[in-house]
């Protein structure tokens, strides 16, 4: 068996580019709306979490971290502190964006599904791509973003969860 050299670092390696994938779910109950990539959408629902809840600010966070080597956001902001309580998920996507640029890479790309049976999205999408794109310091059209209903199946088809997953793209720092 062939034993890994520790110090075979991707940037050893001359890597360029890395890619992350970040998932989160969140239960539904009541409420009075749902912030998704940090935009308000008005609705029925809320979304049950410690912090505000943006299952699409989680997932894209988590992607970062990712591809940057790093841990997940539950170790980041754990959600039995009470510091992180009702946080605003769009400082999460600002310290998984400082942490990766530590280690040198910066997000070039994010592609995101929301799996959600209500509301409908379509309308927000605009607003969504934008809010992710001031976020990230990206071109809206290097932001991708879906809406998909649980047709009726499982937890999300009967309205009860959202899941999300965002797959980034990081470069190099100072590489175009």
């Amino acid at each position: 068996m062939t034993e890994i050299d520790p110090s075979s670092s991707a940037q050893s390696a001359g890597l360029s580019q890395r890619y992350g994938i970040g998932t989160d779910r969140h239960r539904l109950e009541p409420g009075e709306g749902l912030i998704l990539a940090g935009v308000q959408i008005p609705c029925e629902l809320r979304a049950v979490a410690h912090s505000d809840g943006d299952a699409v600010l989680h997932a894209v966070a988590d992607a970062i971290l990712g591809a940057a080597g790093g841990t997940d956001i539950g170790d980041l902001f754990a959600d039995d502190d009470p510091q992180w309580k009702d946080l605003d998920s769009s400082i999460i996507v600002e310290r998984a964006c400082q942490w990766s640029a530590a280690q040198g890479w910066k997000p070039v790309q994010v592609d995101v599904v929301i799996h959600l049976e209500r509301p409908k999205l379509a309308e927000h999408r605009d607003a969504m791509k934008a809010a992710l794109a001031r976020q990230l310091s990206i071109p809206v059209d290097c932001v991708g973003l879906k809406a998909k209903t649980g047709e009726g199946l499982g937890p999300v088809g009967e309205g009860l969860a959202i899941d999300t997953m965002a797959v980034v793209q990081l470069q190099r720092a100072g590489e175009k």
